[in-house]
């Protein structure tokens, strides 16, 4: 089982007790996101859908690559691995 750190983005961080980073265990990114939802179902609740797919608004990268681009949820992770979640920002310059 591997050990991930996983970065929390600042307006997700009062659903993990404040924390930047977390070091949660798993094989998947799926199974760290579930080892991440038992200490703090709330912030999970914000990352996946009801059915367990990534929120649409919500990226996920292992080290520079983002998972969507590779297995999804099932992207294997290694030890020692980053998992960074990064909220969609939205807007744009207007005129």
């Amino acid at each position: 089982m591997s050990e991930v750190t996983v970065r929390i983005p600042t307006p997700l961080r009062g659903f993990a007790d404040g924390a930047d980073a977390l070091r949660v265990e798993g094989a998947t990114v799926a199974e760290v996101l579930a080892g991440l939802g038992e200490r703090y179902p709330e912030l999970t609740a914000r990352l996946l859908t009801e059915s367990g797919e990534l929120r649409s608004f919500v990226n996920l990268f292992v080290g520079e690559h983002n998972v969507r681009s590779l297995q999804g949820l099932e992207t294997p992770v290694d030890d020692g691995a980053v998992l960074a979640i990064v909220p969609a920002v939205a807007g744009g310059l207007s005129r």
